[in-house]
Protein backbone atom coordinates (compact mmCIF):
# COMPACT_ATOMS: atom_id res chain seq x y z
CA UNK A 1 0.00 0.00 0.00
CA UNK A 2 1.55 3.28 -1.08
CA UNK A 3 1.07 6.28 1.15
CA UNK A 4 1.74 9.98 0.71
CA UNK A 5 3.75 11.58 3.48
CA UNK A 6 3.00 15.24 2.67
CA UNK A 7 -0.28 15.43 4.64
CA UNK A 8 1.57 14.03 7.63
CA UNK A 9 4.10 16.85 7.41
CA UNK A 10 1.34 19.43 7.22
CA UNK A 11 -0.10 17.94 10.39
CA UNK A 12 3.39 17.94 11.91
CA UNK A 13 3.67 21.70 11.46
CA UNK A 14 0.95 22.11 14.07
CA UNK A 15 1.75 19.20 16.39
CA UNK A 16 5.55 18.86 16.33
CA UNK A 17 6.62 21.54 18.86
CA UNK A 18 4.31 20.41 21.66
CA UNK A 19 4.92 16.75 20.90
CA UNK A 20 8.70 17.24 20.78
CA UNK A 21 8.76 18.99 24.15
CA UNK A 22 6.76 16.11 25.62
CA UNK A 23 9.12 13.51 24.11
CA UNK A 24 12.22 15.35 25.25
CA UNK A 25 10.94 15.55 28.82
CA UNK A 26 9.97 11.87 28.83
CA UNK A 27 13.36 10.77 27.51
CA UNK A 28 15.10 12.85 30.18
CA UNK A 29 12.96 11.24 32.87
CA UNK A 30 13.83 7.76 31.56
CA UNK A 31 17.54 8.43 31.11
CA UNK A 32 18.67 7.06 34.47
CA UNK A 33 17.12 3.66 33.70
CA UNK A 34 18.21 3.76 30.07
CA UNK A 35 21.82 4.43 31.01
CA UNK A 36 21.73 1.54 33.49
CA UNK A 37 20.56 -0.70 30.64
CA UNK A 38 23.24 0.71 28.34
CA UNK A 39 26.03 0.00 30.83
CA UNK A 40 24.76 -3.54 31.32
CA UNK A 41 24.62 -4.19 27.58
CA UNK A 42 28.03 -2.57 27.08
CA UNK A 43 29.71 -4.68 29.74
CA UNK A 44 28.26 -7.98 28.48
CA UNK A 45 28.44 -8.00 24.66
CA UNK A 46 27.94 -11.14 22.61
CA UNK A 47 29.29 -12.02 19.18
CA UNK A 48 27.24 -12.25 16.00
CA UNK A 49 24.52 -14.92 16.05
CA UNK A 50 25.42 -15.69 19.68
CA UNK A 51 23.28 -12.92 21.25
CA UNK A 52 21.31 -15.22 23.56
CA UNK A 53 21.50 -13.27 26.83
CA UNK A 54 21.22 -9.91 25.09
CA UNK A 55 18.07 -11.01 23.28
CA UNK A 56 16.54 -12.32 26.50
CA UNK A 57 17.08 -8.96 28.22
CA UNK A 58 15.50 -7.01 25.37
CA UNK A 59 12.57 -9.43 25.07
CA UNK A 60 11.83 -9.00 28.77
CA UNK A 61 11.86 -5.22 28.43
CA UNK A 62 9.46 -5.30 25.47
CA UNK A 63 7.02 -7.67 27.16
CA UNK A 64 6.92 -5.30 30.10
CA UNK A 65 5.81 -2.53 27.73
CA UNK A 66 2.88 -4.56 26.41
CA UNK A 67 4.36 -5.75 23.11
CA UNK A 68 3.62 -9.22 21.75
CA UNK A 69 7.14 -10.66 21.60
CA UNK A 70 8.47 -13.56 19.54
CA UNK A 71 12.01 -14.76 20.20
CA UNK A 72 14.47 -16.82 18.17
CA UNK A 73 13.52 -15.34 14.81
CA UNK A 74 16.53 -15.89 12.57
CA UNK A 75 18.26 -17.79 15.42
CA UNK A 76 18.48 -15.06 18.10
CA UNK A 77 16.37 -12.22 16.69
CA UNK A 78 13.36 -10.64 18.39
CA UNK A 79 10.14 -9.36 16.87
CA UNK A 80 7.91 -7.22 19.10
CA UNK A 81 4.52 -6.11 17.75
CA UNK A 82 2.12 -3.50 19.12
CA UNK A 83 -1.12 -3.31 17.12
CA UNK A 84 -2.93 -0.05 17.80
CA UNK A 85 -5.81 0.34 15.36
CA UNK A 86 -5.94 1.02 11.64
CA UNK A 87 -3.08 2.70 9.83
CA UNK A 88 0.34 2.00 8.35
CA UNK A 89 2.90 -0.43 9.70
CA UNK A 90 6.19 1.04 10.89
CA UNK A 91 9.22 -1.11 11.65
CA UNK A 92 12.02 0.13 13.91
CA UNK A 93 15.18 -1.96 13.95
CA UNK A 94 18.17 -2.26 16.26
CA UNK A 95 21.16 -4.60 15.95
CA UNK A 96 22.52 -6.57 18.89
CA UNK A 97 25.95 -8.02 18.16
CA UNK A 98 29.35 -7.03 19.45
CA UNK A 99 32.74 -7.40 17.76
CA UNK A 100 35.81 -9.58 18.42
CA UNK A 101 37.74 -6.62 19.85
CA UNK A 102 39.53 -6.29 23.20
CA UNK A 103 38.15 -3.10 24.77
CA UNK A 104 40.64 -0.38 25.73
CA UNK A 105 38.34 2.52 26.63
CA UNK A 106 39.12 2.49 30.34
CA UNK A 107 35.42 2.83 31.17
CA UNK A 108 34.45 1.52 34.62
CA UNK A 109 31.87 -0.74 32.91
CA UNK A 110 34.20 -1.84 30.10
CA UNK A 111 33.66 -5.31 28.67
CA UNK A 112 35.79 -8.15 29.94
CA UNK A 113 33.87 -10.76 27.97
CA UNK A 114 35.64 -13.40 25.90
CA UNK A 115 34.13 -15.66 23.25
CA UNK A 116 35.00 -17.81 20.26
CA UNK A 117 34.06 -16.44 16.80
CA UNK A 118 33.94 -18.39 13.54
CA UNK A 119 37.74 -18.26 13.34
CA UNK A 120 37.90 -20.63 16.31
CA UNK A 121 40.32 -18.40 18.22
CA UNK A 122 39.21 -17.03 21.59
CA UNK A 123 38.94 -13.25 21.64
CA UNK A 124 37.73 -10.36 23.71
CA UNK A 125 34.31 -8.98 22.82
CA UNK A 126 33.30 -5.31 22.69
CA UNK A 127 30.46 -3.15 21.45
CA UNK A 128 33.02 -1.29 19.35
CA UNK A 129 30.37 -0.33 16.78
CA UNK A 130 27.96 1.15 19.32
CA UNK A 131 25.17 -1.40 19.00
CA UNK A 132 24.64 -1.02 22.75
CA UNK A 133 23.47 2.55 22.09
CA UNK A 134 21.25 1.27 19.27
CA UNK A 135 19.51 -1.24 21.53
CA UNK A 136 19.07 1.21 24.38
CA UNK A 137 17.62 3.93 22.14
CA UNK A 138 15.33 1.29 20.63
CA UNK A 139 14.01 0.49 24.10
CA UNK A 140 13.70 4.21 24.81
CA UNK A 141 11.61 4.71 21.66
CA UNK A 142 9.45 1.70 22.54
CA UNK A 143 8.72 3.25 25.93
CA UNK A 144 7.74 6.57 24.40
CA UNK A 145 5.42 4.97 21.87
CA UNK A 146 3.81 2.45 24.23
CA UNK A 147 2.98 5.28 26.63
CA UNK A 148 1.40 7.42 23.87
CA UNK A 149 -0.92 5.04 22.08
CA UNK A 150 -3.63 7.70 21.97
CA UNK A 151 -1.33 9.77 19.73
CA UNK A 152 -0.89 7.22 16.93
CA UNK A 153 -2.80 4.62 14.99
CA UNK A 154 -1.31 1.69 13.13
CA UNK A 155 0.99 -1.23 13.82
CA UNK A 156 4.43 -0.88 15.35
CA UNK A 157 6.87 -3.69 14.61
CA UNK A 158 10.16 -3.49 16.49
CA UNK A 159 12.92 -5.94 15.65
CA UNK A 160 16.18 -6.62 17.45
CA UNK A 161 18.44 -8.16 14.84
CA UNK A 162 21.40 -10.48 15.31
CA UNK A 163 24.50 -10.76 13.17
CA UNK A 164 24.76 -7.34 11.54
CA UNK A 165 28.55 -7.36 11.73
CA UNK A 166 28.79 -10.62 9.77
CA UNK A 167 26.01 -9.73 7.33
CA UNK A 168 23.96 -12.75 8.43
CA UNK A 169 21.23 -11.33 10.64
CA UNK A 170 18.78 -9.58 8.33
CA UNK A 171 18.92 -12.44 5.83
CA UNK A 172 18.34 -14.95 8.62
CA UNK A 173 15.29 -13.09 9.96
CA UNK A 174 13.81 -12.73 6.47
CA UNK A 175 14.43 -16.41 5.73
CA UNK A 176 12.67 -17.26 8.99
CA UNK A 177 9.50 -15.56 7.76
CA UNK A 178 9.86 -12.03 9.12
CA UNK A 179 7.52 -10.56 6.49
CA UNK A 180 5.23 -13.60 6.37
CA UNK A 181 4.77 -14.34 10.07
CA UNK A 182 4.58 -10.70 11.13
CA UNK A 183 3.08 -7.53 9.61
CA UNK A 184 5.08 -6.31 6.63
CA UNK A 185 6.15 -2.69 7.13
CA UNK A 186 5.20 0.24 4.96
CA UNK A 187 8.16 2.07 6.49
CA UNK A 188 11.42 0.69 7.90
CA UNK A 189 13.66 2.94 10.00
CA UNK A 190 16.95 2.47 11.84
CA UNK A 191 19.86 4.60 13.01
CA UNK A 192 23.57 4.13 13.53
CA UNK A 193 25.81 6.01 15.91
CA UNK A 194 28.61 7.91 14.19
CA UNK A 195 32.23 8.42 15.22
CA UNK A 196 32.74 11.23 12.69
CA UNK A 197 30.02 13.64 13.88
CA UNK A 198 29.49 15.63 17.10
CA UNK A 199 27.20 14.09 19.69
CA UNK A 200 23.52 14.59 18.98
CA UNK A 201 23.92 15.63 15.34
CA UNK A 202 21.64 13.76 12.92
CA UNK A 203 23.02 12.95 9.48
CA UNK A 204 21.08 11.57 6.52
CA UNK A 205 21.91 10.53 2.94
CA UNK A 206 19.11 10.39 0.36
CA UNK A 207 19.59 7.53 -2.09
CA UNK A 208 22.46 5.11 -1.56
CA UNK A 209 23.71 5.50 2.01
CA UNK A 210 25.95 2.44 2.43
CA UNK A 211 27.54 0.05 -0.02
CA UNK A 212 27.29 -3.48 -1.34
CA UNK A 213 29.95 -5.47 0.52
CA UNK A 214 31.45 -8.57 -1.10
CA UNK A 215 34.22 -10.77 0.24
CA UNK A 216 36.28 -12.44 -2.47
CA UNK A 217 38.97 -15.12 -2.10
CA UNK A 218 41.47 -15.88 -4.85
CA UNK A 219 43.55 -19.07 -4.72
CA UNK A 220 46.52 -18.56 -7.05
CA UNK A 221 48.13 -21.86 -8.02
CA UNK A 222 51.59 -22.24 -9.49
CA UNK A 223 54.39 -24.74 -9.71
CA UNK A 224 56.69 -24.59 -6.71
CA UNK A 225 60.39 -25.23 -6.45
CA UNK A 226 63.76 -23.97 -5.28
CA UNK A 227 64.18 -20.19 -5.05
CA UNK A 228 67.58 -20.49 -6.73
CA UNK A 229 66.03 -22.07 -9.86
CA UNK A 230 62.94 -19.95 -10.59
CA UNK A 231 62.99 -20.97 -14.27
CA UNK A 232 61.79 -24.44 -13.22
CA UNK A 233 58.70 -23.02 -11.51
CA UNK A 234 55.57 -20.98 -12.14
CA UNK A 235 55.83 -18.56 -9.22
CA UNK A 236 52.39 -17.94 -7.66
CA UNK A 237 53.67 -15.01 -5.60
CA UNK A 238 54.76 -13.10 -8.70
CA UNK A 239 51.47 -14.02 -10.38
CA UNK A 240 49.43 -12.97 -7.36
CA UNK A 241 51.36 -9.69 -7.26
CA UNK A 242 50.49 -9.07 -10.91
CA UNK A 243 46.85 -9.77 -10.15
CA UNK A 244 46.90 -7.29 -7.25
CA UNK A 245 48.33 -4.55 -9.44
CA UNK A 246 46.00 -5.24 -12.36
CA UNK A 247 42.97 -5.21 -10.06
CA UNK A 248 43.61 -1.52 -9.45
CA UNK A 249 42.55 -0.80 -13.03
CA UNK A 250 39.02 -2.03 -12.34
CA UNK A 251 38.31 1.19 -10.47
CA UNK A 252 40.78 3.53 -12.15
CA UNK A 253 40.19 2.54 -15.79
CA UNK A 254 37.05 0.40 -16.13
CA UNK A 255 34.64 1.97 -13.67
CA UNK A 256 32.71 5.18 -14.35
CA UNK A 257 34.48 7.86 -12.25
CA UNK A 258 31.06 9.07 -11.07
CA UNK A 259 30.11 5.59 -9.83
CA UNK A 260 31.72 4.84 -6.42
CA UNK A 261 33.65 1.57 -6.22
CA UNK A 262 36.36 0.03 -4.06
CA UNK A 263 38.51 -3.06 -4.63
CA UNK A 264 40.87 -3.62 -1.69
CA UNK A 265 43.23 -6.56 -1.24
CA UNK A 266 43.31 -6.94 2.51
CA UNK A 267 45.31 -10.15 2.79
CA UNK A 268 48.15 -11.72 0.77
CA UNK A 269 49.56 -15.03 2.02
CA UNK A 270 52.13 -17.13 0.21
CA UNK A 271 55.17 -19.20 1.01
CA UNK A 272 56.85 -20.37 4.20
CA UNK A 273 60.63 -19.94 3.71
CA UNK A 274 63.14 -17.60 2.08
CA UNK A 275 64.36 -19.98 -0.62
CA UNK A 276 61.22 -21.92 -1.51
CA UNK A 277 58.83 -20.87 -4.24
CA UNK A 278 55.45 -22.15 -3.04
CA UNK A 279 52.77 -23.97 -4.97
CA UNK A 280 50.11 -21.39 -4.16
CA UNK A 281 49.32 -17.94 -2.81
CA UNK A 282 46.04 -16.65 -1.39
CA UNK A 283 44.41 -13.24 -1.70
CA UNK A 284 41.45 -11.89 0.26
CA UNK A 285 39.53 -8.91 -1.12
CA UNK A 286 36.76 -6.62 0.02
CA UNK A 287 34.74 -5.18 -2.87
CA UNK A 288 32.40 -2.20 -2.42
CA UNK A 289 29.83 -0.76 -4.82
CA UNK A 290 26.36 0.80 -4.82
CA UNK A 291 24.40 -0.40 -7.83
CA UNK A 292 23.83 -4.04 -8.78
CA UNK A 293 25.29 -3.28 -12.22
CA UNK A 294 28.51 -1.91 -10.75
CA UNK A 295 28.79 -4.88 -8.40
CA UNK A 296 28.37 -7.33 -11.28
CA UNK A 297 31.02 -5.57 -13.37
CA UNK A 298 33.55 -5.56 -10.52
CA UNK A 299 33.10 -9.23 -9.66
CA UNK A 300 33.27 -10.31 -13.28
CA UNK A 301 36.36 -8.15 -13.75
CA UNK A 302 38.13 -9.80 -10.84
CA UNK A 303 37.63 -13.25 -12.35
CA UNK A 304 38.69 -12.06 -15.80
CA UNK A 305 41.87 -10.38 -14.53
CA UNK A 306 42.88 -13.38 -12.40
CA UNK A 307 42.52 -15.73 -15.36
CA UNK A 308 44.14 -13.33 -17.80
CA UNK A 309 47.24 -12.80 -15.69
CA UNK A 310 47.56 -16.55 -15.17
CA UNK A 311 47.42 -17.15 -18.92
CA UNK A 312 50.09 -14.50 -19.46
CA UNK A 313 52.29 -16.23 -16.88
CA UNK A 314 51.99 -19.58 -18.65
CA UNK A 315 50.00 -21.31 -15.92
CA UNK A 316 48.42 -24.56 -17.16
CA UNK A 317 44.67 -24.61 -17.67
CA UNK A 318 44.17 -27.06 -14.84
CA UNK A 319 45.87 -24.66 -12.40
CA UNK A 320 43.96 -21.47 -13.21
CA UNK A 321 43.25 -19.21 -10.20
CA UNK A 322 40.11 -20.09 -8.27
CA UNK A 323 37.96 -17.05 -7.47
CA UNK A 324 35.32 -17.50 -4.76
CA UNK A 325 32.73 -14.86 -3.94
CA UNK A 326 31.16 -15.33 -0.50
CA UNK A 327 27.46 -16.07 -0.75
CA UNK A 328 26.59 -13.98 2.32
CA UNK A 329 27.24 -10.56 0.81
CA UNK A 330 25.73 -7.39 2.27
CA UNK A 331 23.58 -5.46 -0.22
CA UNK A 332 23.69 -1.70 -0.49
CA UNK A 333 21.46 0.30 1.84
CA UNK A 334 19.20 2.66 -0.07
CA UNK A 335 17.26 5.51 1.53
CA UNK A 336 14.16 6.41 -0.48
CA UNK A 337 15.03 10.03 -1.36
CA UNK A 338 11.67 11.80 -0.93
CA UNK A 339 10.83 9.80 2.21
CA UNK A 340 14.27 10.54 3.66
CA UNK A 341 13.99 14.27 3.04
CA UNK A 342 10.48 14.36 4.53
CA UNK A 343 11.60 12.66 7.74
CA UNK A 344 14.72 14.86 7.83
CA UNK A 345 12.41 17.90 7.70
CA UNK A 346 10.51 16.55 10.70
CA UNK A 347 13.82 16.09 12.55
CA UNK A 348 14.95 19.60 11.62
CA UNK A 349 11.73 21.09 12.97
CA UNK A 350 12.42 19.38 16.29
CA UNK A 351 16.20 19.47 16.73
CA UNK A 352 16.99 22.56 14.65
CA UNK A 353 18.30 22.69 11.09
CA UNK A 354 21.86 23.22 12.34
CA UNK A 355 21.74 19.78 14.00
CA UNK A 356 20.23 17.87 11.05
CA UNK A 357 22.46 17.71 7.98
CA UNK A 358 22.64 15.90 4.69
CA UNK A 359 25.94 14.01 4.71
CA UNK A 360 27.93 12.09 2.09
CA UNK A 361 27.25 8.42 1.55
CA UNK A 362 29.90 5.97 2.77
CA UNK A 363 31.37 2.74 1.45
CA UNK A 364 30.80 0.90 4.71
CA UNK A 365 28.18 -1.84 4.82
CA UNK A 366 24.96 -2.40 6.75
CA UNK A 367 22.55 -5.27 6.18
CA UNK A 368 19.55 -3.08 7.08
CA UNK A 369 19.25 -2.61 3.31
CA UNK A 370 17.91 -6.15 2.97
CA UNK A 371 14.53 -5.22 4.43
CA UNK A 372 13.66 -2.69 1.74
CA UNK A 373 15.22 -4.91 -0.90
CA UNK A 374 12.81 -7.71 0.05
CA UNK A 375 9.90 -5.62 -1.34
CA UNK A 376 11.11 -2.27 -2.74
CA UNK A 377 7.72 -1.48 -4.30
CA UNK A 378 6.05 -1.60 -0.90
CA UNK A 379 8.62 -0.65 1.73
CA UNK A 380 10.11 2.82 2.15
CA UNK A 381 13.32 2.77 4.12
CA UNK A 382 15.63 5.13 6.00
CA UNK A 383 18.75 4.67 8.09
CA UNK A 384 20.22 7.83 9.62
CA UNK A 385 23.28 8.69 11.68
CA UNK A 386 23.43 10.09 15.21
CA UNK A 387 26.78 11.64 16.09
CA UNK A 388 28.54 10.28 19.15
CA UNK A 389 31.68 12.41 19.66
CA UNK A 390 31.49 14.33 22.93
CA UNK A 391 31.65 18.12 22.80
CA UNK A 392 35.09 18.25 24.44
CA UNK A 393 36.60 15.63 22.13
CA UNK A 394 35.03 17.27 19.09
CA UNK A 395 36.48 20.69 19.93
CA UNK A 396 39.92 19.20 20.57
CA UNK A 397 39.80 17.29 17.29
CA UNK A 398 38.78 20.39 15.34
CA UNK A 399 41.72 22.23 16.89
CA UNK A 400 44.10 19.45 15.86
CA UNK A 401 44.78 18.41 19.46
CA UNK A 402 43.20 14.93 19.30
CA UNK A 403 42.75 12.04 16.89
CA UNK A 404 39.25 10.60 17.03
CA UNK A 405 38.83 6.80 17.16
CA UNK A 406 36.65 5.24 14.48
CA UNK A 407 33.88 2.72 14.77
CA UNK A 408 35.36 -0.76 15.43
CA UNK A 409 38.21 0.82 17.38
CA UNK A 410 38.95 -0.60 20.85
CA UNK A 411 38.92 3.04 22.03
CA UNK A 412 35.46 4.00 20.71
CA UNK A 413 33.34 5.28 23.60
CA UNK A 414 30.49 7.48 22.35
CA UNK A 415 28.72 10.13 24.38
CA UNK A 416 26.12 7.46 25.08
CA UNK A 417 23.58 9.64 26.88
CA UNK A 418 23.49 12.10 23.98
CA UNK A 419 23.26 9.35 21.35
CA UNK A 420 20.55 7.46 23.19
CA UNK A 421 18.50 10.55 24.01
CA UNK A 422 18.63 11.94 20.47
CA UNK A 423 18.01 8.61 18.75
CA UNK A 424 15.16 7.49 21.01
CA UNK A 425 13.39 10.79 20.48
CA UNK A 426 14.02 10.76 16.72
CA UNK A 427 12.77 7.20 16.27
CA UNK A 428 9.62 7.89 18.28
CA UNK A 429 9.01 11.19 16.50
CA UNK A 430 9.30 9.54 13.08
CA UNK A 431 6.86 6.79 14.07
CA UNK A 432 4.35 9.30 15.45
CA UNK A 433 4.47 11.31 12.23
CA UNK A 434 4.01 8.23 10.07
CA UNK A 435 1.11 6.86 12.14
CA UNK A 436 -0.96 9.89 13.21
CA UNK A 437 -4.09 9.13 15.19
CA UNK A 438 -6.09 11.31 12.80
CA UNK A 439 -5.09 9.38 9.67
CA UNK A 440 -8.10 8.26 7.61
Amino acid sequence: MRRILLPLLVLAAFSAPARADDLKTAVAEDMLELMALYRDLHSQPELSMQEVETAAKLAGQMRGLGFKVTEKVGKTGIVAVLANGPGPTVMLRADMDGLPVVEQTGLPFASRQVAIPASGLETGVMHACGHDTHMTAWIGAARLLSERQEQWSGTLVMIAQPGEETGEGAAAMLADGLFERFPKPDYAIAFHNAAQFPAGMIGYSPGYALANVDSVDILVSGVGGHGAYPHTTRDPIVLASSIVMKLQTLVSRENDPLEPAVVTVGSFHGGSKHNIIPDEARLQLTVRSYSDESRKALLEGISRIARGEALAAGVPEDRMPKVTVAESYTPATYNDPSFTRDIAAVFASRFGAEHVREVPSVMGGEDFGRYRRADPEHIKSLIFWVGGVSATQWEEAQAGKRELPSLHSPFWAPDAEKVIGTAAEALALAALELMPASSP
